[in-house]
């Protein structure tokens, strides 16, 4: 099962080897920044977001985000259904209340 997390353990946990930082905000939205290290970027309501999960490796660590975390947790739970094992964890208050670095496109 997934996890809500604040910034202090989604910083934590984004230095852990092999960890994955999926954005699944629109491409308007992350045109405005995006939490570095964010290394897939993926519109959760674009119909390709299952397409595109179901080629993930279902082991690893994911660290999901969106603007308020809203899309992000629907992202988690749809994740696990697709059969994902490996630890999902949601930025519980999205980017909105990120108190780290945004970088620029």
């Amino acid at each position: 099962m997934y996890q809500n997390i604040l910034n202090h353990e989604f910083k934590r946990i984004m230095k852990e080897p092999g960890a994955v930082i999926i954005d699944v905000r629109t491409p308007q939205e992350i045109q405005e920044g995006y939490i570095p290290g964010a290394s897939i970027f993926v519109d959760f309501n674009n119909e390709s977001f299952e397409d595109k999960a179901k080629t993930m490796d279902k082991s690893k660590t994911y660290l999901i985000y969106c603007r308020s975390g809203a899309r992000s947790a629907k992202a988690c739970r749809i994740l696990e259904e697709l059969g994902f094992k490996g630890p999902l964890y949601n930025l519980a208050k999205g980017i909105s209340e990120w108190d780290g670095e945004i970088k620029n496109k």
